[in-house]
């Protein structure tokens, strides 16, 4: 009896120490969206880059995923690129200092070229790679779509497959500069100086070099996303300004501390010391979520918030369903050490197929659905799993713990008068 006392005293202790020393971290740590930091978004309508050529869906995502990519670069945080219909991307960027400059940097073409010495003039002694490389041998729409890829040599080593599509243009180039160097660049910026080391007819090349496994992967990327397969023009912006994101937040935050206030109230009014350990659930379950965003780099949104306010729901409904069972089970004149027993094996099933159920709608919004969607479905399955784990095993242990301690043991604590037994 003393151990599980004790048991129970050193995991609440525990856990508590833990939250308080992390949390006022863990809050400044948590990076914002858009809807609550503030930044700007901008629609943009893709055009082909030659007449003749059609906007594919292919060349669309390609070119989403490129904006995505030259953000990331340019030191925002987690943006937001989706596209829209046949023709057009929607960008959103939080927390920019400098939206001109940024604006400016994102539809800037980004020119990937494979580039030779070839007919340059000797390169001064400082020269940078640019000067050096002075003949564009290659460029980004001479390669085969998705055509680069990470392989390995026969030492294990990993090389870069690529394909191009003029077959003919290609060997001419690596005929002319064998034993010579082949530099690929992004814009003016040398990512790599490969030697060509034969004639190649078959329009595919092997990149080798000391390259590790994620600079290959870098590298390969690079040659499938360098360039903008598309021309972008600008079709609509919006700015959010960091006050009215501020305002949002906080006044989601109120709402969401006075909802919590009145849940745990009711909780504990409505199933007395078992309503204090699933309060006790919900915040440990809170506290987890906020870590895993952390840890995630995960952005938050008023989306990810409405599916935070649900997942808390459902949590709540998860403590209810178990401590109803066992109020019937006590009802029905089961010693309270055997209600608690049975009201959380018959509970158990019942909240995991539901909560299954919502993991299973939470995978195809999030497998199909964009922007928001997304974010709202992924943070939902978050909170389901969270929510198993706090809200019903880890409660399940402590109101255990008390029951078996002897500490539990009056009908009255779960909220059951004698007079509803002995009616039955």
């Amino acid at each position: 009896m003393k151990k599980r006392i004790a048991t129970f005293i050193i995991v609440v202790l525990v856990a508590v120490g833990i939250m308080a020393w992390s949390t006022p971290g863990l809050l400044k740590s948590v990076r914002l969206g858009l809807d609550l930091k503030g930044g700007f978004e901008i629609l943009y309508e893709a055009t082909p880059l030659e007449k003749g050529q059609a906007v594919t869906q292919e060349s669309l995502t390609r070119t989403a995923q490129s904006l995505e990519k030259r953000a990331n670069a340019l030191g925002t945080s987690e943006p937001e690129v989706t596209t829209e219909g046949t023709n057009r991307i929607r960008v959103k960027i939080a927390g920019v200092t400098n939206e001109a400059e940024v604006r400016e940097k994102m539809k800037e073409p980004a020119s990937l070229t494979f580039r030779s010495a070839y007919g340059c003039k000797a390169p001064a002694e400082n020269a940078q790679p640019k000067d050096k490389y002075c003949k564009v041998e290659l460029v980004g729409s001479d390669f085969v779509e998705n055509g680069a890829s990470v392989g390995y040599d026969q030492l294990n080593r990993p090389v870069i497959d690529i394909k191009v599509k003029d077959k003919k243009k290609f060997a001419e180039v690596t005929k002319r500069l064998v034993g010579q160097n082949l530099a690929i660049f992004l814009d003016d910026t040398m990512l790599s100086d490969p030697t060509v080391q034969s004639e190649l007819t078959d329009g595919k090349a092997q990149i080798t070099g000391n390259y590790t496994l994620d600079e290959a992967k870098q590298l390969s990327d690079t040659i499938n996303l360098g360039a903008l397969p598309l021309k972008l023009t600008e079709k609509y912006s919006q700015s959010v300004g960091a006050t009215l994101g501020k305002q949002s937040l906080e006044k989601t935050l109120q709402a969401g501390i006075i909802a919590s206030i009145v849940i745990l109230i009711f909780m504990i009014a409505m199933y007395r010391l078992p309503g204090v350990i699933a309060s006790f659930g919900l915040i440990v379950h809170t506290w987890l979520l906020i870590l895993v965003f952390v840890w995630a780099n995960f952005t938050l949104t008023l989306p990810g918030i409405a599916a935070f306010i649900l997942g808390v729901g459902m949590a709540v409904d998860a403590n209810i369903i178990t401590n109803e069972r066992i109020r019937e089970e006590i009802r029905n004149g089961r010693s309270v050490m055997s209600a608690v027993k049975a009201g959380n094996k018959s509970s158990l099933r019942t909240i995991l197929d539901s909560n299954i159920t919502t993991i299973i709608v939470g995978t195809v919004m999030y497998a199909f659905g964009q922007g928001s969607v997304k974010g709202f479905a992924l943070i939902l399955i978050i909170e389901i799993v969270l929510s198993i784990l706090t809200n019903v095993y880890f409660t399940h242990y402590l109101l255990s713990l008390l029951v078996k301690a002897g500490l539990l043991k009056k009908t009255k604590q779960f909220g059951v008068k004698e007079s509803e037994i002995n009616a039955l």
